[in-house]
């Protein structure tokens, strides 16, 4: 089924001026998650590209990547793998820093999540600096799975994190950019 013909996702994205701080335009998808015809071709524009490759996994970021990559590793036949926050996981897992304006954060993904030589997708909602989503490849890459492609909703392209991501050789794909941050 194609939904996405006449249908422009863009209009369903909720823009919230100065949130979290005077000065950002924060781009709210939960409008678009919670539209039934809206979410469907958003999951099914995020994996279009990557139909026809060999996906073994989906790997999500913390949290709106949980959403949207389940339902992509479901739309691709596949297993999900959740890329969490130091310290949520319950099993043995490995973690990678990297920097936010205000510091350094870690994300973590269990050590037995991947097996070496996986085909891996990337999922999230937004791609802005790209912090998040190259230390989620070097996590990914620490448990030598094969990253096919990073998948997103939204780019910031003024923010330069998908040609932060190109420099690490990853395909990136996404739905709407939206000027500025």
């Amino acid at each position: 089924m194609n939904l996405s013909a006449d249908f422009d996702l863009k209009d369903l994205v909720r823009t919230i001026p100065d949130y979290p701080k005077p000065g950002i335009m924060f781009r709210d998808i939960t409008t678009l998650l919670g539209h039934a015809t809206g979410f469907k071709a958003c999951v099914e524009q995020l994996v279009r590209p990557f139909t026809n490759r060999r996906v073994q996994s989906v790997a999500g970021i913390e949290a709106r990547g949980f959403i949207l990559g389940g339902a992509a590793a479901d739309r691709l036949h596949c297993g999900f793998v959740p890329i969490r926050k130091k310290g949520k996981l319950p099993a043995k897992a490995i973690g990678q820093d990297y920097e936010l304006e205000y510091g350094i954060d870690v994300i973590e993904i269990h050590e037995d999540a991947i097996s070496a030589g996986e085909p891996v997708l990337l999922v999230d909602d937004l791609i802005a600096t790209g912090g998040t989503a190259e230390a989620a490849v070097k996590l990914l890459r620490k448990l030598n799975a094969d990253v096919v492609g990073a998948t997103f909703v939204i780019d910031l392209p003024d923010l330069g994190g998908s040609t932060r991501l190109a420099g690490l050789g990853i395909e990136c794909h996404s739905l709407m950019s939206f000027a500025g941050d």
